[in-house]
């Protein structure tokens, strides 16, 4: 009971930002030529996004530790809500600003909290290692429907309110200050080692090059991700002249996604044990 007391509490802090950060990803692109803003404008805008969140995120392990870890959370909710409402402006290096907030926030969306958890779950509640997977198959669990439903709820409030594109923004911040509200009232604070950047850095790249195996991984990781980021730029502007509802696309993406990870896990554990390449 107590484990599971402290699993609901966590689910209930993290995954109200996990759904404010699907709500931006629909209709982004479409938001910003409605601006507009030319197609290399908005490659732009979206690269300050990305660069950012590479920059911060060779270091925010290093803050996170510093800051505090239920502090990060509090200010990663607290930058994508200006990133939301700076989505607003009419003016590119506000717009600018905005991703860069963005990328800085979901730097630390993806790296705090787990952190945190994990540093309750062992340290301050002493539960068994083993019960970790299961808060983070839940986590997963919801994501996907969080995905699923985000594209919905973009499309709906896009359509719906006169703010046209600008609207799922907007409708993300409420989740956003319920995330960071409920983490400052209910979470305990707690720090990890205080450890120069140098030194954290420097650890991490001689662990890549003393392991060829986790340097190919990572190699093929960063592909991946190049893959999906130029989707993620060119999806709207192939299916926008098609007629086709953007949300609803996002939403089949998402789905589709969610699936794949399913049956995946399903060749790997069940009669057929599919062994990962």
């Amino acid at each position: 009971p107590a484990f599971c007391r402290f699993q609901r509490e966590f689910l209930l802090g993290y995954l109200p930002a996990l759904a404010a950060d699907w709500l931006q990803g629909p209709l982004l692109f479409q938001l910003l030529q409605s601006r507009g803003f030319l197609r290399s404008q908005i490659a732009a805008l979206y690269s300050c996004g990305f660069a950012s969140n590479i920059a911060f995120g060779l270091i925010s392990g290093v803050f996170v530790d510093r800051l505090g870890r239920k502090k990060s959370c509090m200010l990663s909710s607290g930058l994508c809500s200006v990133s939301c409402l700076l989505q607003l402006s009419r003016d590119f290096l506000a717009l600018a600003a905005g991703r860069v907030l963005a990328g800085l926030g979901t730097s630390l969306l993806f790296s705090a909290f787990e952190s945190w958890y994990i540093h309750e779950h062992l340290e301050r509640h002493d539960f068994p290692a083993e019960w970790i997977p299961d808060t983070f198959s839940r986590v997963a669990l919801w994501n996907s429907g969080l995905a699923v439903a985000a594209g919905l709820v973009a499309e709906l409030v896009a359509e719906g309110l006169v703010l046209g594109p600008v609207a799922p923004f907007l409708v993300a911040v409420p989740f956003l200050a319920l995330s960071g509200i409920f983490a400052r009232r209910n979470w305990d604070e707690n720090y990890g080692k205080n450890r120069p950047c140098s030194k954290a850095c420097g650890e991490g790249l001689r662990g890549l090059m003393s392991d060829p195996r986790a340097l190919l991984l990572g190699l093929v990781q960063a592909l991946v991700e190049s893959i999906l980021l130029i989707f993620a730029f060119l999806w709207t502007p192939l299916l926008e002249p098609h007629g086709i509802p953007l949300g609803i696309a996002f939403s089949g993406f998402t789905a589709a996604s969610a699936a794949g990870s399913a049956l995946f896990r399903r060749g790997v554990t069940g009669r057929l044990r599919l062994q990962p390449l």
